[in-house]
């Protein structure tokens, strides 16, 4: 099947301007047009004045995600962080990110995009100013959680601004800068960050975040254009609690499963409850008049194939990131900028599958192949460094770097046209947020998963002989602390800390795996991706090309 270009635009209505797939019209904002492509010269300039300052501020939270793992180690001799506390540094800013990204996406919807970036952006770079003056592990935490919430307005409202102000013909590869930026973002922020930290402290990190805030800030409240849809309906706010509870309650028990137990009853209940919320929230949804997120979207075989697809790319991404950041600086002894400077090449092979590969390859074989070829690509490359050891070359990290990076860029692009295209202009806040949400639910999962996988099996292999209780208990909380006990504690650390990484990664390549066999089998009609039609639709049959699956969605409906 094949992902339809921007041409393929919804009809117009005598006088409501196009008519989106919802029977959503269009809508005017404070300075723009919602609902609409930008069709005037004027608008397609401003368009191009707007993709730099949409970039700047979706890379300023993007690389907040990963930007402070190349630190963990400084972290965890300062501050005297576990490893289950440094998971919690990490996820404290992806869990409010992924929790609370569909209501800043219904906030961006119904208030104005370009508010919710300014909102977003001010809280993101306040959090930061305060996080200069922690010393605690704790108060880094809760700091970090007060980062993603900002975040979760930020992201959603960059995409949806792209697809509400671009015109047609530049819709496409203002989503593929889009996706290649979103993709990259994070590895450069871990450059950066590496850079930072050999002249200054990990502090410098949060000091980088307060500088790309108040630039991307200050840029938006003069270029961007405000766009919202001032008929949306009301937020549903119960909705978003009960994600916010559910997610909270199972990352949470996941990421405490090495220290608890992964068969204790607490660790088993937290998960169970954690999913009951999950699935309340679904039933919830159904039943809503006006839901955050409509569980029958899933049933657009392109649009699950697409969250599926990112979902699984994100997961196996960060949990690499998190993990092989400080292999190289605890295992083979880099400097923070040598291990990020390693990572550089993943994130051209990035840009070069999303903006290159990708584009070229989409309109001759289409959404399918494409998809699946990435995946594979990502499995390959997180099978080939999962093979690293202590004594591993360089090389070796770079052969699965490259595939890795491909990949993803390649998944990356058509995942997201398919999602963004399965709702009208009016609601693109809540798409371009499910997109995002995919993202960071997946980069969550992949930190609390695969950094819990690697770290129970640290603490089961960790057993140094003829040590005092409270000094094994030292070693086993982080290699970071066991490195700078005895020699003989630290080597087999090391190697504690390998078999555990080994093991997360080969984990990562078997869902990215099952994940290419899931997109095969949902993609495997061929025809163009339908937009799908909400209860109440007053769409005709003429307004896009439907496929099986969106004709059975709106019979259901």
């Amino acid at each position: 099947m094949t992902i339809p270009t921007a041409a393929q635009e919804p009809p117009t209505g005598p006088q409501n301007g196009p008519v989106g797939p919802v029977g959503t019209s269009g809508a005017t904002g404070a300075s723009g047009t919602v609902g609409t492509g930008v069709r005037s010269g004027a608008a397609g300039a401003t368009s191009h004045a707007t993709l730099p300052v949409i970039m700047l501020a979706l890379a300023t939270v993007v690389a907040a995600v990963a930007s402070l793992n190349v630190a963990l180690p400084s972290i965890a001799r300062d501050t005297h962080a576990t490893q289950t506390q440094l998971s919690w540094i990490i996820d404290a800013y992806a869990l409010p990110f992924t929790a609370l990204l569909l209501l800043g996406g219904a906030i961006g919807d119904r208030y104005g995009r370009r508010r919710a970036l300014i909102a977003g952006l001010a809280i993101f770079g306040a959090g930061s100013v305060a996080a200069l003056a922690v010393s605690t592990p704790g108060w880094l935490i809760a700091l970090r959680a007060v980062l993603g919430a900002g975040a979760a307005l930020v992201m959603p409202a960059t995409l949806s601004t792209i697809t509400a102000t671009f015109p047609a013909d530049q819709r496409p590869r203002a989503v593929g800068a889009w996706t290649g930026v979103a993709g990259a973002s994070a590895l450069l922020g871990v450059l950066t960050s590496g850079l930072l930290l050999e002249f200054w402290s990990w502090r410098s990190v949060f000091g980088l975040n307060v500088a790309l805030a108040v630039v991307a800030l200050a840029a938006t409240l003069r270029v961007i254009p405000e766009s919202a849809d001032p008929s949306a309906p009301r937020l549903d706010l119960f909705g978003a609690l009960l994600t916010v509870v559910g997610l909270g309650v199972t990352v949470y028990s996941v990421i405490e499963a090495p220290t608890e137990g992964w068969t204790s009853p607490r660790t088993l209940g937290g998960i169970a409850g954690g999913l009951a919320v999950l699935a309340g929230f679904v039933a919830w949804e159904l039943r809503a008049r006006t839901p955050l997120l409509d569980p029958r979207l899933f049933g657009h075989r392109a649009f699950a194939a697409g969250t599926l697809s990112i979902t699984v790319q994100f997961f196996g991404f960060f949990g690499f990131i998190f993990l092989v950041l400080q292999y190289l600086q605890l295992v083979r002894g880099d400097s923070a900028l040598r291990a990020a400077l390693s990572l550089l090449p993943m994130s051209l092979a990035i840009m070069s599958g999303a903006r290159g590969m990708a584009p070229r390859l989409l309109p001759r074989v289409g959404a399918r192949p494409v998809i699946i070829l990435g995946l594979v690509l990502v499995t390959t490359g997180l099978l080939v460094i999962s093979r690293l050891d202590g004594t591993s070359a360089y090389w070796s990290l770079l052969a699965g770097l490259l595939p890795l990076g491909a990949g993803m860029g390649l998944a990356m692009t058509p995942a997201t046209t398919a999602i963004t295209e399965a709702l009208p202009a009016a609601k693109q806040g809540v798409g371009s947020a499910v997109n995002d949400l995919a993202r960071e639910l997946g980069g969550a999962l992949g930190i609390a998963v695969l950094g819990s996988v690697m770290q129970s099996t640290y603490r089961d292999q960790l057993q140094p002989a003829g040590l005092p209780d409270q000094v094994v208990e030292q070693a086993r909380s982080s290699l970071a602390v066991a490195s700078r006990l005895a020699p003989e504690v630290a080597r087999q650390a090391q190697s504690a800390f390998v078999d555990g990484m080994q093991l997360a990664l080969t984990c990562a390549a078997v869902a990215a795996a099952v994940a290419a066999l899931a997109v095969a089998a949902l993609l495997r009609r061929d025809g163009a991706v339908a937009a799908i039609p909400h209860p109440g639709s007053s769409v005709p049959a003429s307004a896009s090309p439907k496929s099986p699956e969106a004709e059975s969605f709106a019979m259901k409906s």
